[in-house]
């Protein structure tokens, strides 16, 4: 019997939909009953991360609290979580649970190192960079890391913000993308795409270059722990 995979969600919402929507097309099934089951908390009340860690905004750690605690009294065997500066609790927020909780951003590193990445450019919100949560996990992996400069991550998060979290189909990305081509001409490999809502955005934007994807990676990573326990 496959287990239950519970997404801690709400940050933001189309970003935990890409996360079960990539579940549900890679999982192999011919039927509607060899799909795994998934419970979604779509918690919006939680707090912006950025905010938290950078300006002093609302703690998120308690709605965060909330839904881990949710999902697992209904029944969740695991927990994954859709959002990459969210990672930045992750250790306070396993020890609320007493079910096993996948790293986004470990599994990421791994994964790059196993398919011989040693430099990527890293795209990503403000917090999560400064937070410096990617730069420690690849740094254990081997794993240089290259960021935007300020101006360039500015139009990083008027693609998260204005873009992608408000809707905006019509959004220009054309700054992003030289981003992405001046990182790859310092000597990254790819993009991590460390904001959830970026996978998004490759799909709603004509953005074009190499990229990696957590999002996907986590829910591969899930889909492995719910078939195989």
């Amino acid at each position: 019997m496959k287990k239950t995979i519970g997404i801690l969600g709400g940050m933001g919402p189309l970003a935990t939909a890409d996360l079960f929507c990539k579940i549900i097309t890679h999982t192999q099934a011919s039927k509607d009953q060899e799909h795994i089951p998934i419970l979604i908390d779509n918690n919006t009340a939680i707090p912006d991360r950025t905010t938290a860690l950078l300006h002093g905004g609302d703690d998120p750690m308690p709605e965060m609290t909330k839904s881990a605690k949710r999902l697992e009294a209904a029944g969740a065997d695991v927990l994954i979580m859709p959002c990459n500066i969210a990672h930045n609790y992750f250790e306070l927020l396993q020890q609320q649970v007493n079910i096993p909780f996948l790293n986004m951003i470990d599994l990421t590193c791994q994964v790059m190192l196993e398919k011989g990445v040693t430099t990527a450019g890293l795209l990503a919100t403000t917090g999560t960079i400064q937070t410096g949560i990617y730069q420690r996990y690849a740094s254990q992996y081997g794993i240089t890391i290259f960021c935007p400069d300020d101006a360039q991550q500015e139009d990083v998060m008027q693609l998260i913000y204005s873009g992608v979290k408000a809707g905006n189909e019509s959004f220009a990305v054309k700054p992003v993308q030289q981003c992405a081509q001046e990182l790859l001409a310092r000597g990254a490999q790819v993009m991590i795409l460390g904001c959830t809502e970026l996978p998004v955005a490759m799909q709603m934007y004509p953005l074009s270059f190499p990229a990696f994807d957590p999002t996907l990676e986590l829910a591969l990573a899930a889909i492995r722990f719910a078939s195989n326990g």
